[in-house]
């Protein structure tokens, strides 16, 4: 005797009710993703700074200074051709390219900074210093 083994797929209605169910669920909690992107954009420049600072440790501890204001964040990119010249640079840099921040401005970075070895600054998104609410500017000595 043959064993019939039962393969049937799933049902039209199955299917519907599953994407009916997923359409309401998208319909809650995509609204309330998306009532947040100014924060999602201070919390990526707040991280885009913190990995701008553990390259600029690498550097110094490579070479034992920090890159100069003039030097800029492309010191991490390249071996810096004026100022001060680090001897022991890493071959290929400490990263690939300076990144924007999340509003498509660059990171002010000086050297030596008012706040420390060095301050790394955003203006956040009106470009400007200072302002407060969501166009407060992310400071490298204000994060958590």
């Amino acid at each position: 005797m043959r064993r019939i083994i039962d393969s049937r797929g799933f049902t039209l209605i199955e299917i519907m009710v599953v994407v009916v169910i997923l359409g309401i669920l998208a319909g809650i909690v995509v609204p309330r993703l998306l009532d947040r992107p100014e924060e999602a954009r201070r919390t990526k420049a707040a991280v885009q700074i913190k990995s701008l600072e553990e390259a600029l440790g690498l550097f110094k501890l490579d070479n034992g200074f920090y890159p100069s204001t003039e030097q800029g964040l492309e010191g991490l990119v390249s071996q810096p051709e004026t100022g001060r010249i680090p001897t022991k640079y890493r071959a290929g840099g400490y990263i690939k390219k300076v990144p924007l921040d999340p509003w498509g401005n660059p990171y002010i970075y000086l050297s030596p900074g008012a706040n420390g070895d060095f301050d790394l600054i955003s203006y956040g998104p009106d470009g400007e210093s200072g302002g407060e609410g969501e166009n407060a500017d992310i400071e490298s000595w204000n994060i958590d």
